[in-house]
């Protein structure tokens, strides 16, 4: 079963503020597939993920290092950016933090789609010709669906 729902957001701060709302409903192994074009907010998006977990520290992009773990929130936080991977990458071993114990969210997620779990909440970011983004969650898994059915704005 696979739901959705979209939001437009007009602002950073609002990008902020959606994500916090989702990070709310995040429990232990979920995991997060980001896409959208370079600039449209998907590493605005996680550092409200972040502030709804508790996490203190200074969110930003992956993009050189593929992978910042945050763990000085109530969970960890993987956050993958794997824009320089693909599918024959040897890069496998990102497969174990999806049941880590922390929530694992992944910008650019199609890049490694053959190690993807079954299970994921794919948030796609997509700019408006107003300026503003069109966010749209889809879940695929039955412990997504609380996360659609929660988050307003």
């Amino acid at each position: 079963m696979e739901r959705m729902k979209k939001f437009e957001i007009k602002s950073p701060e609002e990008m902020i503020e959606l994500g916090e709302k989702i990070g709310k409903y995040l429990e232990k192994n979920m995991v997060i597939l980001m896409e959208g074009d370079l600039g449209a907010g998907k590493t605005t998006m996680t550092k409200g993920i972040a502030k709804a977990l508790g996490i203190n520290r200074v969110v930003n992009s992956p993009t050189f290092t593929i992978m910042k773990i945050y763990e000085n929130g109530k969970m960890p936080l993987y956050h993958m950016d794997v824009y320089r991977l693909d599918n024959q990458s040897g890069d496998e071993y990102l497969e174990e933090y999806f049941e880590n114990g922390g929530v694992t969210i992944i910008e650019w997620a199609h890049q490694i789609s053959d190690i993807l779990p079954q299970s994921y909440l794919l948030i796609n970011i997509d700019y408006l010709n107003n300026g503003n983004r069109l966010v749209t969650l889809s879940a695929t898994g039955e412990e997504y669906d609380k996360i659609l059915e929660s988050v307003i704005i």
